[in-house]
């Protein structure tokens, strides 16, 4: 038996770019995503702190260091520059597997930096 458990999490982050003409995902500065253990094309839960909205899409890196959270295609509907997200990925493994996972967790600060 497998089960679905969060294995990153990214909070704190704010929409610093919404491309609404682009085929999807949202952009990510990929240092965050490092800091983490996102990998590019992984697939995430994204949680609109400001209006309640939830979606799924990929992660397509972003240059590092520089900041970028950006919804793309219809992403950029469900919010807005400045509003504030939780990003999360999962990742299906055994109960046992489970039990050993430690949840890699970031917060950000307001111009998008790993806090330390």
């Amino acid at each position: 038996m497998f089960i679905t458990c969060c294995k990153a999490k990214i909070s704190h982050a704010k929409v610093t770019q919404a491309e609404l003409y682009y085929e999807g995902s949202i952009t990510i500065d990929e240092a965050i995503i490092n800091a983490v253990g996102i990998i590019p094309g992984e697939k995430v839960e994204i949680f609109n702190v400001n209006n309640g909205a939830r979606l799924e899409t990929y992660v397509i890196a972003g240059k590092a260091g520089s900041g970028q959270i950006c919804l793309n295609g219809p992403a950029a509907r469900q919010g807005y520059v400045g509003d504030k997200l939780i990003i999360v990925s999962y990742a299906t493994v055994t109960p046992e597997e489970a039990r050993a996972m430690k949840i890699k967790t970031v917060n950000l600060d307001d111009g998008n930096r790993v806090k330390a």
